[in-house]
């Protein structure tokens, strides 16, 4: 049985849509909240992240809101954000049953 489309997101990913939910930004912008929140451990090069927007945008996660020469600005869609929240519960359950695991 074949995978749905971003059943499960990459870290890259994750933080990509992490750093829109308060403030539209630009790919820039995104790569260096992304890498000062996650201080330095997560970095996105310009493939990885305009591979992610494109994958975004298809998929109607994020939306393009302006263009300024070579300067494009996201926002991210209620489903962007309905994603984001999904992913947050699952990490959360799988950190939860890791807890239990270790627990004597």
């Amino acid at each position: 049985m074949g995978r749905k489309t971003l059943e499960l997101l990459t870290e890259s990913m994750f933080y990509v849509l992490m750093s829109l939910l308060k403030e539209d930004r630009c790919g820039t912008e995104m790569a260096d909240w992304v890498q000062a929140r996650t201080k330095g451990r997560v970095r996105l090069g310009p493939g990885t992240l305009y591979t992610i927007l494109a994958k975004f945008q298809e998929e109607a996660l994020i939306q393009e809101i302006g263009v300024d020469g070579r300067r494009r600005t996201y926002t991210l869609t209620e489903e962007g954000r309905r994603r984001y929240l999904e992913e947050v519960a699952r990490l959360r359950s799988c950190l939860k049953d890791a807890e239990e695991e270790e627990a004597p």
